[in-house]
């Protein structure tokens, strides 16, 4: 498995980082700023995130043996190889995610409740620590967000209705102000026009206020 290993995360260069989900200072080591690039332990972290589609927290990652020793690290952390990284559980439930960890690949777990994440490495296979309890109020199922089909959408009807509405008001009005001119021998029927351009008013109007509506049902429902 190819290692890389620079003296600051600032020398990683930029063309070689092929983790979007992760940045070179969230892998290295937080007391020193060196980091070990263990490709395929990132490419197991970046496919856990795509698994899960949500963000990984990294408490940490690479240590330098100085740090390691400086934390109380067992002599011989994974995480000094750069295959083991400690994840918060703040955004994810426990079980889900150590399912997920699985079939991407890891096989060392060890389980911390109290300080509220679990560390994850690429074995051998084993674990420790107490399991997570089940919280007393299961994570939602996250689902994608919804997308309107624009035949299908309400504020687009909306808008439509409001619009030709409003376009066939004011062609009215010209009609009108063009009979009135030219035409007296049909004036009797301007009355009528002006009845039929108030009422087009009307129907804008209320297609203005069904597209608002529609809007605000839509944000309320988490579409987009």
């Amino acid at each position: 498995m190819p290692t890389l290993t620079y003296a600051h995360y600032r020398d990683v260069p930029e063309a070689t980082w092929r983790w979007p989900s992760f940045s070179p200072a969230e892998i290295a080591c937080r007391g020193t700023g060196a980091i070990r690039i263990n490709t395929e332990a990132l490419d197991r972290l970046q496919s856990l995130r795509n698994r899960l589609g949500k963000p990984l927290i990294v408490r940490s990652a690479y240590r330098s043996p100085e740090h390691n020793r400086a934390v109380g690290g067992a002599p011989a952390s994974k995480h000094m190889a750069g295959t083991a990284f400690d994840i918060s559980m703040a955004n994810h439930d426990p079980a889900a995610f150590e399912a997920a960890a699985r079939a991407a690949g890891f096989l060392g777990f060890g389980y911390y409740p109290r300080s509220g994440f679990m560390h994850i490495d690429l074995g051998p296979a084993r674990s420790w620590g107490e399991p997570f309890p089940t919280p007393p109020i299961p994570f939602a199922v996250e689902l994608p967000p919804a997308r309107e089909v624009l035949a299908e959408s309400r504020t687009l009807r909306g808008g439509g209705v409001a619009g030709a509405a409003t376009v066939g008001a004011a062609g009215v009005e010209a009609l009108q102000a063009v009979l009135t001119e030219t035409q007296s021998t049909i004036q009797p029927l301007v009355p009528y026009l002006d009845t039929l351009r108030w009422a087009l008013i009307a129907i804008a109007l209320i297609g203005i206020a069904l597209t608002i509506y529609a809007r605000l049902d839509d944000w309320k429902r988490g579409q987009r």
